[in-house]
């Protein structure tokens, strides 16, 4: 009973001077430069209601959406002041993804299934390599090494690990399944519709049957990783022991116990109902704004997230680069986007996979074949670098280029033809082959 206690009175601010709900408003709209683009929101939203040119309400909407990601990240660390630094970047990661999962929802809603898949791997991936791999570069650039939360770093790597080795299951039951024999592989000369019902009839790979078998396990798998992420997070917010819920591991860095106590004695600058709204006000206002365009809400918007912490990041990069006196760099490296993916994947995905259940729709764990690829490889990847809880510029600058090297390659990748087929709604697997070969289309793109 009094660990409850003790949690809802540090929510409350006991023994903090708690802001009131005006001055609150005030300091979350004032807190930063950026929020001077706020002013664009209500010329997109004018914009598109005139229905003005779509290119043009675009860009505005853009220059909108880039501080209310900002001030996600303000709100998270007001809450930190109230819940400690481990729920507060927990709030902060659950923020940064309730938008994209917001229009997620969207996609699946609209059966936009390949398109939802792909942006789902692409934004996991950003958040795996480029986000992360920019902050280690530049917040190493004037310390030997950094350091990340080692008991978060230990346990991450499991549950990222999980996450995407749950992937390759479907993957590699789908491709053993697909399988092609002798006979089928003599049909060279067939034309595009013979050759997928040889398959169909075949094989039975790209059936009714076998999205079916691929679907049910799906679902099976998404409620074990959604315990696997529960608990995980059960164990690193309120770890085994009395009162430990409010306490640092007992392996806590120095810069970490630095960055706690400064948790505790600072005063925050907003009240903590104030920011439960102004929470629920900005997501709504973000996700609306971001509907108009699908494309702009789930491709370019983890870009323009990452935009406004990385003009921010370069900015104070060259200003230390230029500045005469001594600064003492920053000793914890920023990894909070690490957390998102894997939030994102275990999660998440495995709620969208559930709710594509309840509302009828073929979503299934089975993603394209690359992707599960070149996402196992950014797995293996940041697991490696942040092995040792540590991490430096170069590092930082290896993970930035394989993601340049994963969109290079992903440019001329034309996607899984048989994969796609499965993913077709309100229609039978044999019904979408002859759909889209008699239409004359080879496959489904990566850039649709």
């Amino acid at each position: 009973m009094d660990r409850p206690l003790a949690a809802w009175e540090r929510f409350n601010g006991k023994g903090k001077h708690v802001p009131g709900w005006w001055s609150s408003f005030v300091k979350t709209v004032t807190h930063s430069w950026l929020n001077l683009l706020l002013v664009f929101l209500p010329v997109a939203w004018a914009l598109h209601f005139t229905h003005v040119n779509p290119r043009i309400t675009f860009a505005f909407a853009i220059l909108g959406i880039v501080p209310l990601e900002k001030m996600f990240d303000f709100l998270g660390e007001q809450m930190a002041l109230y819940c400690g630094q481990s729920i507060g970047d927990l709030i902060v990661i659950t923020l940064n993804n309730a938008v994209e999962v917001t229009l997620a929802i969207i996609l699946l809603t609209k059966c936009r299934l390949r398109l939802l898949q792909a942006t789902l791997i692409g934004v996991v991936i950003l958040h795996l390599l480029l986000i992360p791999g920019a902050a280690f570069l530049t917040g190493g650039a004037k310390i030997w090494q950094q350091h990340l939360h080692e008991h978060n770093t230990q346990l991450n790597h499991v549950i990222l690990t999980m996450g995407v080795v749950t992937l390759l299951l479907p993957a590699a039951f789908f491709g053993a399944m697909n399988e092609p024999s002798v006979a089928t592989e003599a049909r060279g000369s067939e034309s595009l519709v013979e050759r997928s019902f040889a398959v169909l009839s075949e094989h039975g790979a790209t059936s009714d049957e076998t999205r079916g078998a691929i679907l049910k396990f799906s679902r099976g798998l998404s409620i074990l990783l959604l315990i696997v992420y529960v608990c995980s997070r059960i164990y690193l917010h309120n770890p085994p022991g009395d009162g430990n819920a409010l306490t640092l591991p007992p392996n806590a860095t120095r810069a970490e116990v630095k960055q706690e106590k400064e948790k505790e004695e600072h005063d925050p600058e907003v009240n903590p109902w104030a920011a439960v709204v102004m929470i629920v006000i900005t997501v709504g206002i973000m996700a609306a704004t971001a509907e108009w365009k699908l494309w702009l809400g789930l491709v370019l918007l983890p870009f323009v997230s990452f935009a406004g912490d990385g003009f921010v990041a370069a900015g104070y990069f060259i200003a230390k680069l230029f500045r005469y006196k001594t600064v003492i760099p920053e000793e914890l490296a920023k990894g909070r986007a690490i957390d998102m993916s894997i939030q994102f994947l275990t999660l998440w995905l495995p709620f969208l996979v559930l709710l594509s259940w309840w509302i009828d729709k073929p979503l299934s764990l089975l993603f394209d074949t690359f992707e599960v690829v070149i996402l196992t490889g950014s797995c293996f990847l940041v697991n490696y670098v942040t092995a040792d809880a540590k991490t430096n510029w170069a590092e930082g600058l290896v993970m930035v280029i394989f993601y340049v090297m994963i969109a290079l390659t992903a440019w001329f990748y034309p996607g899984q033809l048989s994969h796609g087929h499965l993913l077709a709604c309100a229609t039978s697997v044999a019904e979408s082959v002859v759909g889209v070969s008699s239409s004359g289309t080879e496959g489904t793109t990566t850039h649709e």
